[in-house]
């Protein structure tokens, strides 16, 4: 019984597994969220794009970027801001803050793992299923 309790206590001190994606989520957090620049396609272009002084990426073209890999973590960091990167003069809107607690551990193929909120591992399961 007490190693099922330390199980338990671990598991929670890790966060809960991001182990399945809620991509219809990612994908209504991507249209709430990320399409004012990205567009509606996920292409560049939305409204703002024409404004910004580089344009916004391409994010159905990640994967291909990176010879056929898609990077879940890196992906995540730029969403939290813990990687930010220059836009217009400035950093890309930092959502880490504005979906909620890191609480959620997200897991990328080749091992890594990164303390996230479930709103990014969404949205980042849904941008994963957007590449081309």
């Amino acid at each position: 019984m007490a190693v099922k309790a330390l199980i338990l206590t671990g598991a929670l001190l890790l966060g809960v597994p991001a182990l399945a994606q809620d991509v219809q989520r990612g994908e209504r957090l991507y249209f709430q969220h990320c399409a004012v620049c990205h567009g509606e396609i996920a292409q560049g272009g939305g409204p703002m794009a024409e404004v910004l002084m580089v344009p916004p990426p391409d994010l159905t073209r990640i994967a291909e970027r990176r010879d056929g890999v898609f990077p879940v973590i890196q992906i995540a960091r730029l969403i939290d801001g813990r990687d930010p990167i220059l836009t217009h003069g400035g950093d890309m809107p930092i959502f880490g803050f504005v979906f909620g607690e890191f609480n959620v551990v997200l897991r990328e193929r080749g091992g890594g793992t990164l303390l996230t909120s479930r709103e990014v591992v969404d949205l980042v399961g849904w941008l994963e299923t957007q590449q081309e």
